[in-house]
């Protein structure tokens, strides 16, 4: 539902523009194009070009925008509270009305100049006006979203700009209503500085959304393990805090970074993006690289990456890779310096590459002249790195490409508390539903009750990215709460890599 009304959305302004272009004396069909449409109402209504320059500025440049929408249509004369309020929030019907209609002329600086108000309030009313609707549109409908990481590839692409709507599974009421505009968890120009204020915090609460979070959505979230960080540049989400702490312990940590040490609230942390690939009730299993739910083997997104072993006759040239075959090979996050160690080891063997790959890729590499061999690479695991991955229990030997089986929790659902199974839970309780629990032995004590059970209060979802082995996701960090969910991955508006990829442009996200 929220992807129909995504689409019904665009068309709807883009048809709106055409005509509106139409009155105004501009080229028609020059309203379809992105980016280029805007450069020209900025040159019509005469407002100064850095105003379109920083539209393309991630998150903010959707409030400027919808700034510059308004000022074009006050040249229509429509310039009241009304006007504004259909200019953000309805463009797709008010659009249609203003280019299609007899009774809207296009006025021009005239018009514009002639309303009582002097133009330099007018400017500083609609702003003020398109930060406080932009402000509503981001936290109840839709924001924008740009990718950071390779972790999702080839599905998303670093630098893509995504539009993440909020109604699909509900907009979440702002736990942390006191903050900064336009921005995240940060100031403008910081990584550090806080953009948010605690002194009010409200508790969880959903509106109700178009549907669930279903298997194989692409969802943003919150950093279930985001809450505590370093906050120092390069750390924050990149090193989790407790990362550290199981690696060191708590008290060695807090001595060396103690002063530079935050506890966001949870709907301030980073926000991440993966595929859940498992919901409430679910189970799932890694078995030599490949993914069980319920017994049943999972959705292979066609965009996805698994790690390959390829021996040439000769070194590969990369870039003629990418160039002639469409083959961009990059290593991120967890693995990149187990690919170096890797390709240390290949260099003394012979010609052999380490690299992340679809099947599509592998499918053209096997037909190169100069390709011997390619083999699916399966990560062994390794007793010295078991406590690396959820839940951090030296009894469940683990890895990246052999995990589970693992139970994902669902509301309502009990379970029997046990040692076998108390490390995979005591977060959830403690932290995400807000339980006091004490252990003495085999006793388990909750909220000052000693019992043997615990009823889930929320849905959970297991994150993987499409990356297997290049993304950190629940593999290393365990559950996503529904309270942490803020929307679902809906369409590509823009792409860039050194120039636009026009080809991802308005693609909606499989």
């Amino acid at each position: 539902m929220g992807i129909v009304l995504l689409i019904i959305g665009t068309l709807g302004w883009h048809i709106g523009m055409y005509g509106m272009f139409k009155k105004t004396g501009l080229t028609p069909w020059k309203a379809l194009i992105p980016f280029y449409n805007t450069w020209l109402i900025v040159q019509e209504t005469k407002i100064k070009k850095i105003w379109f320059w920083l539209q393309l500025i991630p998150i903010a440049g959707q409030f400027i925008t919808i700034w510059i929408t308004i000022i074009y249509v006050m040249h229509f004369g429509k310039v009241n509270l009304i006007d504004h309020t259909l200019t953000t929030f309805f463009p797709f019907i008010y659009f249609p009305y203003l280019g299609f209609s007899d009774k809207v002329k296009y006025g021009g600086e005239k018009v514009f100049k002639l309303y009582h108000k002097p133009v330099s309030r007018e400017w500083i009313d609609a702003g003020v006006f398109a930060v406080v609707a932009a402000t509503i549109i981001r936290t109840f409908v839709f924001e924008a979203y740009v990718i950071p990481t390779g972790s999702m590839e080839k599905t998303l692409l670093v630098h893509d700009f995504l539009f993440v709507s909020k109604v699909s599974y509900g907009p979440r009421i702002p736990t942390t209503p006191l903050s900064f505009p336009f921005v995240h968890n940060t100031m403008p120009l910081s990584e550090t500085t806080p953009s948010y204020s605690t002194l009010i915090q409200l508790p969880y609460k959903r509106i109700n959304g178009f549907t669930e979070v279903k298997r194989n959505d692409v969802v943003v979230f919150n950093f279930p393990a985001g809450d505590t960080i370093i906050n120092l540049p390069g750390y924050g989400s990149a090193k989790p805090y407790y990362d550290f702490v199981r690696a060191l312990g708590r008290d060695a940590v807090w001595q060396q970074f103690g002063d530079n040490i935050i506890v966001h609230p949870y709907d301030k942390t980073d926000n991440y993006i993966k595929r859940c690939v498992a919901v409430g009730g679910d189970t799932i299993e890694v078995i030599n690289g490949k993914l069980f739910v319920n017994g049943k083997p999972s959705v292979v997104p066609s965009g996805s990456q698994k790690e390959y072993t390829v021996k040439t006759k000769s070194p590969l040239d990369f870039d003629q890779l990418k160039s002639e075959y469409g083959i961009e090979i990059r290593n991120d996050e967890k693995m990149e310096e187990f690919h170096q160690q890797l390709q240390e080891e290949y260099a003394k063997k012979g010609y052999y590459e380490q690299m992340p790959l679809t099947e599509s890729d592998v499918a053209v590499l096997k037909k190169l002249p100069n390709v011997v061999s390619v083999n699916e690479f399966i990560v062994p695991n390794d007793p010295q790195y078991y406590m690396a991955y959820f839940p951090y229990d030296s009894t469940k030997p683990w890895g990246v490409d052999n995990y589970g089986p693992l139970y994902i929790p669902q509301k309502g659902a009990t379970v029997t508390l046990g040692k076998n199974n108390i490390a995979q839970y005591r977060r959830l309780i403690t932290v995400y539903e807000h339980h006091k629990l004490e252990e003495k032995g085999d006793q388990f004590i909750i909220d000052g009750k000693a019992t043997t059970q615990y009823t889930f209060a929320y849905n959970y979802y297991w994150m993987m990215g499409d990356n297997r082995h290049n993304s950190q996701d629940s593999r290393f960090w365990g559950f996503v709460p529904e309270t942490h969910v803020v929307g679902k991955a809906s369409m590509i508006w823009f792409s860039w890599d050194g120039g636009p990829r026009w080809k991802r442009l308005f693609s909606f996200i499989k």
